[in-house]
């Protein structure tokens, strides 16, 4: 007899298909801009345009937030790179410094973004916390911590009795707590978003992937049943870029999985106290996430990734992936063993080699554009890019760009990118089986 089916959604819990999609694109047209992609990148990118007076065209396979951008965490943190003694490792500290005010600016911009279009996402200011689970991550937060607010970020080292007074959880030691930023409900940002566009004139088809591009002094975006042709092609297709032929050496798409609880009832919520419902990411080689949300669910996950052959992404359901994030669910908060898991989901993440995003140009034209490689953090990392790519359509340069510029790093090339990948994760993996074997060892 086969098992059952784990309760898995194909998008997530956050959104469904709008009661307005817009149709597919059925003409030959011609516009100012094309933009590729109607999540988070694809949306801003298109806002920032409509704001300089441009006409953009925005293509969209599914429905606008379908991707990434609607299947996502909600944690909004200025995060970037790997941490910030690596950011001073291999760039120094004016390039670091540079990259962390970036990670900052991202956050802000994306809350403007919220108030100017009115955006109701359930966005709760209240900061995340990198938080180590062992004793060996202490002095390693510590000092990440340290070196961060030298160069200017918002942050700060939380010490064990300090995130007691804030309600986080017992198995949480120690952390970094950036407080700028917070969580947000990622379906509405993105559907406010999508919403923001069409009402500033951005035509948006819905149902529209693209089967073509064709380079040149304009560039030609082709559907199975219309065209767009414009003077500049934009990318917003971050983990799905590969799959379109495009930018497979510089990003690596991975799954991450998701799983959302059902509510917590008064007493459950009495007993976990998580007063300033904080977002959490441990220290783990490859983290984990939670988040306690306006609807009293705890949404978490991560902790597992999947790469595809070649920058195929990798497959949806993945009952192995969903039952190991909810045992680490469970040892995290031993107080809420009855509470049922409700949904699992998951979505695709870009990385390039040096964990940090990329804007630049796919043509020798100079003419199709993209951004990418968010690692995880495009909530606001997606949203600034927007204003970035809509400032160099028009021939000027964001204050950032120069901060995010460098030799790009190439992935090697299949089989060996397969090889790496699955030898990797699997160090890493059997890395935090033992920190957990540690912690249950010294309870």
């Amino acid at each position: 007899m086969s098992e059952s089916r784990l309760p898995f959604h194909e998008i997530s819990p956050w959104l469904e298909a709008p009661d307005d999609l817009q149709s597919a694109l059925d003409a030959n047209l011609d516009a100012d801009v094309v933009i590729v992609g109607a999540g988070l990148t694809g949306l801003s990118t298109a806002l920032s345009l409509r704001a300089q007076g441009a006409d953009v065209v925005l293509l969209e396979r599914d429905f606008a937030g379908a991707g990434a951008s609607g299947r996502n965490a909600g944690h909004l943190t200025p995060t970037i790179g790997k941490d910030t003694p690596t950011l001073l490792r291999f760039f120094g500290r004016e390039r670091a410094s540079r990259l962390l005010a970036f990670a900052d600016a991202a956050v802000e911009y994306t809350e403007e973004t919220i108030r100017e279009f009115e955006i109701d996402c359930d966005y709760r200011a209240c900061g995340n916390i990198l938080a180590g689970v062992h004793p060996k991550h202490d002095a390693r937060l510590r000092k990440a911590a340290a070196a961060a607010a030298d160069l200017g970020a918002h942050v700060r080292f939380l010490a064990r009795d300090e995130l007691r007074e804030r309600g986080v959880p017992e198995a949480f030691r120690s952390g970094i707590f950036e407080e700028l930023g917070g969580h947000l409900h990622p379906g509405r940002y993105v559907l406010g978003l999508r919403r923001a566009a069409l009402t500033a004139g951005v035509r948006l088809f819905e149902g529209s992937g693209i089967v073509d591009l064709e380079s040149g002094a304009r560039v030609v975006a082709r559907c199975e049943h219309g065209s767009v042709t414009a003077d500049h092609a934009v990318l917003a297709t971050n983990a799905y870029t590969p799959g379109i032929g495009r930018l497979q050496r510089m990003i690596a798409p991975l799954r991450v999985q998701l799983f959302e609880t059902a509510p917590l009832d008064e007493a459950q919520l009495a007993e976990l106290d998580w007063r300033g419902r904080e977002g959490l990411y441990t220290a783990h080689e490859v983290l984990e996430s939670y988040r306690l949300t306006a609807r009293n669910t705890i949404v978490g996950g991560s902790r597992v990734v999947r790469h595809g052959w070649g920058g195929s992404l990798p497959k949806a359901y993945d009952r192995r992936a969903f039952e190991t994030i909810e045992a680490a669910f469970r040892e995290r908060f031993p107080t809420l063993q009855g509470v049922d898991v409700e949904s699992y989901w998951g979505g695709w993440i870009a990385f390039g080699m040096d964990f940090l995003p990329t804007l630049g140009s796919d043509d020798e034209h100079g003419n199709v554009l993209y951004g990418v490689g968010y690692a995880g953090h495009g909530v606001a990392q997606a949203t600034l890019m927007g204003a970035m790519l809509a400032a160099r359509v028009r021939g000027d340069e964001h204050e950032f760009e120069a901060a995010l510029r460098r030799r790009s790093l190439a992935w090697p090339p299949e089989p060996l990118r397969w090889i790496a990948g699955k030898l990797i994760n699997a160090t890493l993996e059997a890395l935090d089986r033992r920190t957990d074997r540690q912690i249950r060892a010294g309870r």
